[in-house]
């Protein structure tokens, strides 16, 4: 992967290209970035650069054969680790070399991928995946040989907040003394829900969301017209991933927006109105009835929706990205009933929700009782 193909983020093309050149290479890193800021391509441009030893800053420098390996990720030094469920192919002890063939033809298609894209790539988007205790088994041992080229070993570690604890601890002592050249590239989003041993075992570099002329210039380059490229550059707030998804009138946001606009005007005529209450009982049937990855995207989605409302409340319309398309509903009619006085407890139960359903919690519960208490807040402005 060319790092000129990956937008944006000069700065950390360079702080990794120079480090690399002048030897100074941390034997474990946590890049931490936002879907869509381009984490991914980034790790495995960087991994491209030091095991087939490009210089000058780019990956058509060095050898051609390891080069050409690396275009088909299938460098031998190369390893990967993500989040699996069992499906319809492995159905017991799931680890990532069941799904090199899907994984690669997954990072070809859409570097910029988001986890539930992945899970949708394998059939697995009514599950929660992880990377669990076999993978972590997995990873020791193909650590522990030697490097096939004779050089560095790198293993990158997509989703490292997904790692549940007994891999990480299982991980632990390879991550704070790994054998010699062996590089650990771990990539998260969150590094908070990293368990702070491994944090603490690791050089951390964050990437910031990209800039609207780069995914801008991008858009346009994909044959997309440039008024259009600029507002929907502006709409997906520095994330590639959203904004190719913003580009597809089918996209899973227009779902999305259909569902919130069904269920505030539901929860506005629920206060003294039963038939209203029915009406959100059946839609929290409705969301239920989904996988648990897709009602979490669906409630971080209300999420952005309700700060997007509180930002044009507020004046800040600067700030705002968010548009509806659906009829006779329009952010800044709504935004009035967003404040001060209800977003910290809005804020707080749909976290709660999240919370809840990540958990295993009954998501008909879950979501019913989230709406009752949603026609409260709602007029609490």
């Amino acid at each position: 992967m060319l790092f000129k193909d990956i937008l944006g983020q000069e700065h950390i093309k360079k702080h990794l290209t120079v480090s690399a050149d002048q030897e100074r290479i941390p034997h474990a890193q946590l890049f931490v970035g936002a879907e869509g800021s381009g984490v991914l391509p980034m790790a495995i441009a960087y991994a491209q650069y030091i095991l087939c030893n490009n210089k000058a800053g780019e990956n058509d420098t060095g050898a051609d054969a390891c080069n050409l390996k690396f275009a088909n990720l299938a460098h031998p030094d190369l390893h990967f680790a993500f989040p699996v469920a069992a499906n319809n192919k492995v159905k017991s002890h799931p680890v990532s070399n069941n799904f090199l063939e899907e994984w690669r033809q997954f990072v070809k298609e859409r570097p910029y991928g988001t986890l539930f894209e992945w899970y949708q790539a394998l059939g697995i988007e009514n599950k929660q995946g992880q990377i669990g205790v076999d993978e972590a088994q997995d990873i020791v041992k193909s650590l522990s040989l030697k490097s096939y080229e004779g050089g560095h070993k790198v293993m990158i570690i997509w989703m490292a907040e997904k790692l549940n604890i007994s891999a990480a601890n299982k991980l632990l002592k390879l991550i704070e003394e790994p054998p010699n050249q062996t590089l650990f590239i771990l990539i998260a989003k969150d590094e908070e829900q990293i368990i702070q041993t491994i944090l603490s075992r690791c050089q951390i570099l964050h990437f910031p969301p990209l800039a609207e002329l780069a995914i801008k210039e991008k858009l346009i380059a994909e044959g997309i017209a440039e008024n259009e490229a600029t507002k929907i550059a502006h709409q997906a707030n520095g994330d590639y991933n959203r904004a190719m998804v913003l580009a597809d009138t089918d996209s899973n946001d227009l779902t999305f927006e259909t569902w919130f606009v069904q269920w505030v005007r539901s929860a506005f005529k629920a206060k003294g109105n039963k038939a209203a209450i029915h009406d959100l009982i059946a839609w929290g049937e409705q969301i239920a009835a989904t996988g648990r990855e897709t009602q979490k995207l669906f409630l971080n989605y209300c999420l952005d929706v309700f700060r997007q409302a509180l930002l044009i409340n507020y004046n800040a319309t600067p700030l705002v990205y968010m548009e509806f398309k659906a009829d006779n509903f329009r952010l800044e009619k709504f935004a009035p009933f967003v404040s001060g006085n209800n977003i910290t407890e809005i804020t707080r139960e749909l976290q709660d929700a999240i919370y809840h359903i990540e958990r295993n919690g009954n998501a008909k519960i879950v979501l019913t009782d989230l709406s009752i208490k949603l026609t409260r807040l709602l007029h609490k402005y």
